[in-house]
């Protein structure tokens, strides 16, 4: 594992493995979270867990307006979150191309929520798709601050 220079442990790159299986009917529901980090400026675009991933970018808020959103968008997909309001932006759109031309992406999800400073968030991930020069299945996911996903 390669040392940050920041030297903060919950920085370093980690795989999670957890056993291929469906979720309890009843009691906790387990994590479907398979790496870490997790936030857009922490994930070097080299982390092992990007190579044939399908991606989600999500903003900061879905996790906590979609109850669901475990079981809906984590499951079997590799997750990176920013907030396109309280984030500068600017460097993601080169972070986002570095991962996708460093890695096979098979596709990208990303979940916003419904308010107008989200919809900054995909427009971010379509002009890095764009840079990297790849044809990478895109797809946005709209949810409402009651908690509905909108489409």
């Amino acid at each position: 594992m390669k040392d940050l220079a920041c030297g903060c442990p919950g920085s370093h790159v980690r795989t999670i493995n957890r056993p291929e299986t469906d979720q309890p009917k009843t009691g906790n529901l387990r994590s479907e979270l398979r790496q870490w980090p997790t936030q857009l400026t922490l994930v070097p675009p080299t982390a092992p867990w990007l190579q044939d991933a399908d991606l989600l970018v999500v903003a900061d808020c879905v996790p906590m307006a979609y109850a669901d959103f475990h079981r809906d968008f984590i499951r079997g997909r590799v997750l990176v979150q920013a907030c396109p309001k309280l984030d500068d932006c600017g460097p993601y759109v080169g972070k986002l191309t570095a991962m996708l031309e460093e890695n096979d992406i098979r596709s990208v999800t990303v979940p916003i929520m419904e308010v107008p400073c989200c919809r900054g968030l995909a427009v971010v991930v379509q002009q890095a798709i764009a840079a990297s020069g790849k044809d990478i299945p895109l797809e946005t996911v709209i949810v409402g601050v009651d908690g509905e996903r909108r489409n």
